[in-house]
């Protein structure tokens, strides 16, 4: 089942053009659901302005999702996101993944993405800590002074919707850019649901929540006197 989630958007400016109408984005992640795949699924949600994939995911489902919808597909690569068909079916079939901490503009949306998760058994979409913190660190000099954000990663932030196994850990320099970026949404996947409880999606830290999209959810960003997060 497709869930929802409403938050405010601190940037007035985003709806101007918009005439007060809400930003909407299909976020997905680590689980096919099947309810998006209906050929009623269009119908039933309505238009999105893009789709953002979260990892873990593949490139056959994210491509049919993006016509489905007939929307842009911005999407980071998941620790499985590796193999023959990232290798070959991929390429044929999607953008590329959003740079690694280097910022993009979606519906008048700055969007900075962070593909992988820590390395647990040495997969190729896995990393170190001091390999996320080289990525990290000149994002954050690209991205300082400028928000609000949508931050996109497959890993959460350490302490922060991760968990405490090894392959589920989050990574510290997420934190770190967290606490100084300050973005009013981060969306994850990686950590399975069924590890932390169906209602720990949605995680506070400040100003900043953090959600773990896994499956399919419906996200509509609305102007600052809209309504709160569901």
């Amino acid at each position: 089942m497709t869930k929802h989630l409403q938050l405010a958007w601190p940037d007035p400016s985003l709806f101007a053009a918009r005439a007060g109408r809400p930003v909407r984005i299909l976020a997905v992640s680590d689980e096919v659901e099947p309810s998006i795949e209906s050929p009623t699924a269009v119908e039933s949600l309505g238009p999105v302005d893009f789709i953002v994939g979260a990892g873990d995911l593949g490139p056959e489902y994210l491509d049919r999702l993006a016509h489905r919808f007939n929307a842009p597909l911005l999407f980071v690569r998941g620790n499985h996101d590796a193999g023959i068909a990232w290798r070959n079916v991929a390429p044929l079939l999607l953008p590329d993944p959003l740079p690694d901490g280097r910022p993009v503009t979606e519906a008048e949306i700055r969007i900075v993405g962070f593909s992988g998760s820590p390395v647990y058994n040495g997969g190729p979409m896995q990393f170190h800590a001091l390999e996320m913190w080289l990525r990290v660190l000149p994002a954050w000099l690209r991205v300082r002074g400028r928000r609000p954000m949508l931050v996109v990663t497959h890993a959460a932030p350490r302490g922060l919707g991760d968990a405490d196994d090894l392959p589920h850990r989050g990574f510290t320099a997420f934190r770190w850019l967290l606490d100084r970026l300050d973005p009013p949404l981060w969306l994850h996947g990686h950590t399975a649901l069924v590890r932390r409880g169906l209602d720990e999606r949605c995680v506070r830290h400040e100003g900043t929540l953090l959600y773990n999209c896994t499956g399919a959810t419906l996200i509509e960003l609305l102007p600052p006197d809209g309504a709160a997060a569901a």
